[in-house]
C-alpha cells in the first residue's frame, strides 16, 4: 500500500490551522485543506503493514484501539497516493457513511494505532479522509443515488444524530421507507447542536440532508416523539422503530448555591450559540453570551474544551476550566505501549487560545467546586473550590478523589457551565415506547443485538451504549440497520 519507502521519503504534513488572532475573530473552520497534490504523497506514508492496527477497531488494554468503523485505510491511502481519488471515495463509502463529519470531529482513532506511529509520526489519516470526501463533492462522486427498488416497508427513526442519519443512511439505500423525527429545528442533533461551528460548519450537516432527502429520506423537525407525537401513533404506523435520541440527560455538580443565576450546563450553551449564529448572526440577548465575564467551565473533555473556544470567541474576561482528576502524562508511559489508545495530556484547540489570549493554561487540576457564591440578588459572582487527592480504596483498590482539608480558595466568576458529562437517555421516550433500561439509563438489549423487550422497536447510539463518539454512533447506526433490515426482509446484504 501507498509507497514502500514513502514513511521514510516524506515527513507528515498535516492541514495547518491559522493563527489564534486570526480564527477567533469568527466561528468559522479554520484549517487550509492540503492540495491533492500534497495529499497524495501523504498517502504514500502509509506503509505495507503486517497487521494494519488503524483499521482494526478492537479493544486492546482497556480501550479501544483503531477505527470503529473498519475503514479500509490502507486502500484508500494506496488509491490517493496513485491519484485515483473516485476509487478511494468509493472504498471509504463502503464503510463510513458521514466521512464528512469524521473527517473534522472524530478523534482519530486510526492515527492513534497508525504502525508509523510507534516510532515516528502516524499517517494524516484523518486529512487524507477529509481530501477523498471534499473531493468527491468538488468531482460529483458524491451525487445522490435514491435505490432503484423499493421493498413498501416503512421504518420511523427517532433522532438525527448521528446514529440516527447512519441507520436512515443503510436502511433507505436498502429500499426501504425511511422517516427520521427530530424534536430540534434543524436535523443533526449532537452534530447540529452540540459540536461548535469551529469544529463543524452546518451547512456541511445541510449539504449531507439533503442528499440524502433527494435519494428518498423523509425527515421531519420540531416534532418531540412521545409528547408532541404518541409511541402508539408511531408503532401503528411504521413496521420497525429505531430509537437514536441520544444520552441527552446532563450530568449536574451538587454544591451549595447551585441555584445562583448564571450556572448552565454546556449543552445548553453551545446550542444557543449556535443557534443563534445560525438564526440571526449572534444578535444580544438571543444567547448565552460570556462577553466580559469570568468564567468557569467544570469539566476537561471535549465539550468543555469547546466552551472554552466559545467563551473565548465571546470577548469573556477570563477562563478556567476544572478537571477533577491529576494530569495525564505529556508522553506515553511505559504501561501505555503503542498500539493502545495513548493516555496523555492533550491540549486542544480551546486551550491553544487560551494560552495565547490570557497567557497561562486555563485548565486546572484535582479542583472541584465546593460552593457556589450569589449576590444579594442571586447572582452568581464566585465559587469556593477545593482541591483533591487520589486516595485508594482498601477493600475494591480504586482510586477515589478526597478533598484535601484546608485547601479551600476563592476565585470570582459570573459564569459557569457544567461540561461533566450525561448520564443516559431521558425517561419521557424510554417510558413512552416501554423500553426497558439499565442501571445507566441506557435502553436494555441483549449482548450484540439492538433489540429492545418491545416488539419491533430497536436503539441505538448513545441512548443504547451511553455517551461516546460520533464514529461509535455511526457503527452502532449501521449495525443497528442491519439487524433491522433482516427482521424485516429474513436476510441482510447491509454491512
Amino acid at each position: 500500500m501507498g509507497k514502500p519507502t514513502g514513511f521514510m521519503d516524506y515527513k507528515r504534513e498535516d492541514a495547518p490551522a491559522f493563527s489564534v488572532k486570526q480564527r477567533i475573530k469568527n466561528y468559522d473552520e479554520f484549517h487550509t485543506p492540503l492540495s491533492k497534490e500534497e495529499q497524495s504523497i501523504q498517502g504514500a506514508r502509509c506503509m505495507e503493514c503486517g497487521v494494519p492496527f488503524c483499521q482494526s477497531g478492537m479493544m486492546i488494554g482497556g480501550a479501544y484501539s483503531g477505527c470503529p468503523l473498519n475503514n479500509l485505510i490502507p486502500e484508500w491511502n494506496d488509491l490517493i497516493f496513485k491519484n485515483n481519488w473516485e476509487q478511494a471515495y468509493k472504498r471509504l463509502k463502503l464503510t463510513n457513511n458521514f466521512p464528512e463529519f469524521t473527517s473534522r470531529v472524530c478523534p482519530a482513532l486510526c492515527e492513534k494505532a497508525c504502525t508509523c506511529g510507534a516510532n515516528g509520526d502516524a499517517v494524516t489519516v484523518k486529512a487524507n479522509e477529509y481530501g477523498i470526501i471534499e473531493n468527491a463533492y468538488i468531482e460529483g462522486f458524491a451525487a445522490p443515488n435514491p435505490p432503484k427498488v423499493r421493498t413498501g416497508k416503512k421504518i420511523a427513526v427517532i433522532g438525527s444524530g448521528p446514529a440516527g442519519l447512519a441507520a436512515a443512511d443503510q436502511l433507505n439505500s436498502r429500499g426501504h421507507f425511511v422517516t427520521v423525527f427530530e424534536r430540534s429545528d434543524r436535523i443533526g442533533g449532537l452534530l447540529m447542536y452540540g459540536i461548535p461551528n469551529m469544529k463543524l460548519e452546518k451547512q456541511i450537516i445541510d449539504r449531507k440532508v439533503e442528499i440524502m432527502e433527494e435519494e428518498g429520506v423523509e425527515f421531519k423537525t420540531g416534532v418531540n416523539v412521545g409528547k408532541d407525537i404518541k409511541a402508539e401513533q408511531i408503532l401503528n404506523e411504521y413496521d420497525r422503530v429505531i430509537l437514536a435520541c441520544g444520552a441527552s440527560n446532563p450530568r449536574d455538580i451538587k454544591a451549595e448555591g447551585r441555584d445562583a443565576r448564571g450556572i448552565y450546563f454546556a449543552v445548553d450553551f453551545l446550542k444557543s450559540t449556535t443557534k443563534s449564529l445560525l438564526d440571526d448572526d449572534l444578535k444580544e440577548g438571543t444567547y448565552i453570551s460570556a462577553k466580559g465575564k469570568n468564567v468557569m467551565i467544570i469539566g476537561g473533555g471535549d465539550t468543555g474544551n469547546d466552551c472554552v473556544g466559545t467563551s473565548i470567541r465571546h470577548g469573556a474576561k477570563s477562563v478556567l476550566q476544572l478537571e477533577m482528576m491529576p494530569k495525564l502524562p505529556d508522553e506515553r508511559a511505559e504501561n501505555n505501549p503503542w498500539p493502545e489508545w495513548p493516555r496523555v495530556c492533550k491540549t486542544d484547540y480551546g486551550q491553544e487560545e487560551a494560552i495565547e489570549v490570557f497567557g497561562n493554561d486555563p485548565r486546572v487540576y484535582q479542583t472541584t467546586v465546593k460552593e457556589f457564591l450569589k449576590d444579594k440578588n442571586g447572582n452568581l459572582k464566585g465559587a469556593v473550590l477545593v482541591k483533591l487527592e487520589p486516595v485508594k480504596d482498601k477493600k475494591t483498590g480504586r482510586l477515589t478523589m478526597k478533598e484535601i482539608a484546608g485547601s479551600e480558595y476563592n476565585v470570582d466568576v459570573e459564569l459557569v457551565l457544567i461540561a461533566a458529562g450525561f448520564l443516559g437517555s431521558e425517561s419521557y421516550v424510554t417510558k413512552a415506547f416501554g423500553v426497558e433500561t439499565n442501571e445507566r439509563t441506557n435502553v436494555k438489549t441483549a449482548d450484540g443485538s439492538f433489540k429492545t423487550n418491545v416488539k419491533n422497536v430497536f436503539a441505538a447510539g448513545d441512548m443504547h451504549r451511553g455517551q461516546s463518539l460520533v464514529v461509535w454512533a455511526i457503527r452502532e447506526g449501521r449495525d443497528v440497520a442491519k439487524e433491522v433490515d433482516e427482521s424485516l426482509m429474513g436476510y441482510t446484504n447491509l454491512e
